[in-house]
């Protein structure tokens, strides 16, 4: 999941680079150890993560509350609950996970014994937004302890509450040379990438995607990017409108529409264009009533900076002909934008540009699948993509024609909570999955290893007489 693409207001505070120094130097040190680590001992690693969640939850949800008022459920479903579940399925599957990998030998390398071994990466960087806090620092960590790495997590200094309250529970369980939490603005991040990690997982936008990237290759690091972009969304003549309107409603305005897998614009075929606006502002009053206001189920806009930023998208649009079918209204002071559903909004607006990461719906009509392709294809590959329909073949068509990290169908953005799904973008939209066993890959290295038994690769060594030759005529003709 990710922010969009702006960079963070620095704050007075210059980070501690001696301080940083000195805990990635420890961290080095307890990660040589920990290449030895058994399952039961990481396990026990998540277990204290685990108890950190479950002992301070009242605390969790008061740092959410105030750094942008999100409702408790919320907090429970896409903070809570996914670190959880996480944690669970390593818990239960890492001591298979960390078994060796065993593979058959190929005809050139018969005699010998061969395996895939999963080693820890080592020390890892998280570097995670505002946008879900917890979640976005918390899964990942899961994986690199399940990996056996040790990790420094760089939060976002935007979410003042959440980060500081996040610092102060890795403080009470680990050691700095096994975790830290080290908070900052952008010089803290910059701090960290100068340094040579072994891996960085990075959430954010696409724009300092390239950033991060940029510095892991002056060490020649691996990275696993979570980057965002325009997730657009179908809905073809032949769907379950009120269905795909609730499940469209649900996944735009949660969290106020910050988040990264969100639908970010709606082509809906012309039949059903007005069925679908009329049913998705009901759902929008159903969700948050008449006045989203003042409803406890509706979170704000994390600062004023950005509260900006969207409510000029929308003022844009509608100087240039887009009408509000839904909402709309403003207020500056509480960083307040009312679930807004747009219509008519021309192709070449700023708000069909940008990534809008807040509550803003447009929606588009179409009437031929083929053009909305198009668009889609002409644009940086997304990392969602929704479409509602009944129709298989349409179903066949729109995966064979594009490319996304991830797809709903008549549904949105549960493949996020699907554990048994990778969880990751493509290109401009990401690098590399996240989540169950791919969580842990990622911050494993896959070694491999090649042992001889009784092998007959001699046979072909020099002095190369008319047999060898023969024999290795025979081998790169048939083996495989």
């Amino acid at each position: 999941m990710s922010t969009p693409a702006e960079k963070f207001p620095a704050t007075d505070a210059a980070p501690d680079v001696a301080s940083i120094d000195a805990i990635f130097k420890s961290q080095q040190e307890t990660a040589l150890r920990w290449r030895r680590s058994t399952a039961a001992e990481r396990i026990e690693r998540i277990k204290r993560l685990v108890a950190l969640i479950q002992d301070n939850t009242d605390r969790i949800y008061q740092a959410a509350y105030a750094d942008f008022r999100k409702p408790e459920p919320e907090v429970d479903i896409s903070e809570i609950m996914p670190v959880l579940a996480e944690a669970r399925k390593n818990i239960k599957k890492l001591k298979r996970w960390m078994k060796p990998l065993r593979v058959r030998p190929t005809a050139t390398t018969f005699g010998t014994k061969a395996w895939v071994q999963y080693e820890p990466r080592g020390v890892s960087l998280i570097i995670s937004p505002w946008n879900y806090p917890l979640n976005l620092s918390f899964m990942p960590l899961v994986s690199a302890l399940g990996a056996g790495c040790t990790a420094i997590i760089k939060p976002s200094e935007m979410t003042p509450n959440m980060s500081a309250l996040m610092r102060e529970l890795i403080e009470s369980a680990f050691d700095p040379s096994e975790v830290a939490v080290i908070e900052g603005d952008v010089r803290a991040s910059q701090a960290l990438l100068s340094l040579p990690f072994d891996h960085i997982f990075f959430t954010g936008s696409p724009t300092v995607g390239k950033i991060v990237m940029k510095a892991a290759a002056e060490h020649l690091t691996s990275v696993t990017l979570e980057l965002g972009g325009k997730s657009p969304v179908i809905v073809d003549e032949t769907s379950n409108v009120q269905r795909a309107a609730e499940s469209v409603a649900w996944g735009k305005f949660s969290n106020n529409g910050q988040t990264c897998i969100a639908p970010d614009y709606l082509y809906v075929h012309e039949s059903v264009r007005d069925e679908f606006v009329a049913a998705a502002g009901a759902q929008l009053e159903k969700f948050y009533g008449a006045a989203p206001e003042q409803s406890p189920d509706y979170c704000r806009i994390v600062n004023e900076r950005h509260h900006g930023r969207i409510h000029s998208l929308m003022q844009g649009a509608v100087e240039q002909g887009a009408k509000v079918a839904h909402g709309g209204q403003s207020n500056d002071a509480e960083c307040y934008l009312a679930p807004t559903i747009l219509t008519d909004v021309p192709n070449d607006a700023r708000i069909m540009e940008e990534e809008i990461f807040g509550p803003l719906l447009p929606v588009l009509t179409y009437r031929n699948l083929d053009d909305v392709l198009a668009h889609v294809n002409a644009n940086p590959k997304p990392l969602a993509l929704y479409l509602f329909t009944r129709d298989k073949a349409t179903m066949n068509k729109v995966m064979s024609s594009t490319s996304a990290g991830s797809t709903g169908i008549n549904t949105n953005m549960v493949q996020y909570l699907h554990g048994n799904l990778p969880f990751g973008g493509v290109n401009n939209s990401g690098i590399g999955n996240a989540h169950g066993h791919w969580g842990f890959k990622a911050f494993s290295h896959e070694r491999s290893v090649v042992q001889d038994k009784f092998s007959m690769t001699k046979m072909f060594n020099p002095p190369y007489t008319d047999f060898v030759k023969k024999m290795i005529k025979f081998t790169v003709n048939y083996a495989a």
